[in-house]
């Protein structure tokens, strides 16, 4: 099962902190959850300040649970020193199933 997550924050310089320091500590926190990370990029231009990831959990694994299970973990704690959360003012996330052809599942 993949996941789009799209992260939107309150300024550039919120989206540049986050990108760099704490949405990239969590691929060894997700890891650790068995979430394998496919890629993250962050939206250039426009008025919006976005990073999307693409993310794959295991299979047969409740995303929500995993989820729930990561933000309530010691690791994830540990990624967002730092960052005040509330710079973060919207999360949407997408249940993708990927085609039979799709280079990524």
């Amino acid at each position: 099962m993949l996941q789009l997550r799209t992260y939107t924050l309150r300024s550039p310089e919120a989206l540049r902190e986050y990108a760099t320091t704490h949405w990239a500590r969590h691929l060894t926190t997700f890891a650790t959850f068995g979430v394998t990370t496919h890629g993250v990029w962050t939206e250039s231009g426009g008025q919006w300040n976005r990073l999307v990831a693409l993310i794959g959990y295991p299979p047969g694994a409740d995303p929500d649970e995993i989820t729930r299970l990561i933000m309530a973990s010691p690791e994830f704690a540990a990624d967002m020193a730092g960052f005040d959360v509330d710079d973060v003012v919207d999360v949407q996330t997408t249940l993708l199933e990927p085609t039979p052809f799709s280079p990524v599942h």
